[in-house]
């Protein structure tokens, strides 16, 4: 596994990573070790009492930086500028997301609006084109009704209707 900011720093069997949330830490029931030591300094690293008692060499480094940290006005200062900087990031991060996700919904509101019309558009043409037919093929089977001339099972050939349609507008034509 590599730091993403540092793809020189590698985790492996001497660096890890482990989550834990603080308040819930207890649940684990750690008596010692080197990540009992950790959530005693991160829970009580104000406490100087308490830190005085941990024997775990890297928590002891980190409590030493964290002193000179805090004894240092320019320390402090670049350390709140660290972390304004990576908050500012965090803001700027979240506002391209929600701003990209917006955009994205617009977009595919547009797309869909447009694909909608599109389909809506061949649909009436086709149901158009078929209801033109139907009275085509209507008036072929009237024209032929009129001349007396075929069979109802002529005319629906002739026409495309079928012989019982045929039939429904020789009796409508008769009343």
């Amino acid at each position: 596994m590599r730091d993403e900011q540092q793809p020189d720093v590698r985790l492996g069997n001497e660096l890890q990573v482990n989550l834990i949330e603080l308040k819930k830490a207890d649940r684990l029931e750690l008596n010692s070790g080197s990540l009992r030591f950790w959530i005693e300094f991160l829970e009580h690293w104000q406490s100087l009492v308490q830190m005085v008692d941990i024997p775990y060499e890297p928590v002891k480094k980190a409590m030493e930086r964290l002193k000179m940290i805090s004894a240092d006005d320019e320390e402090r200062r670049l350390a709140f500028v660290r972390q304004r900087a990576m908050h500012d990031e965090a803001t700027l991060l979240k506002e391209a997301r929600e701003g990209g996700f917006e955009q994205g919904i617009e977009k595919g509101i547009e797309q869909g609006i447009e694909k909608g019309i599109e389909q809506g558009i061949e649909k009436g043409i086709a149901q158009g084109v078929e209801k033109g037919r139907q009275v085509q093929m209507r008036e072929t089977a009237l024209n032929l009704i009129s001349m007396n001339v075929l069979t109802d099972a002529q005319i629906a050939q002739a026409s495309g209707l079928s012989e019982s349609e045929v039939m429904t507008l020789r009796d409508d034509g008769k009343h």
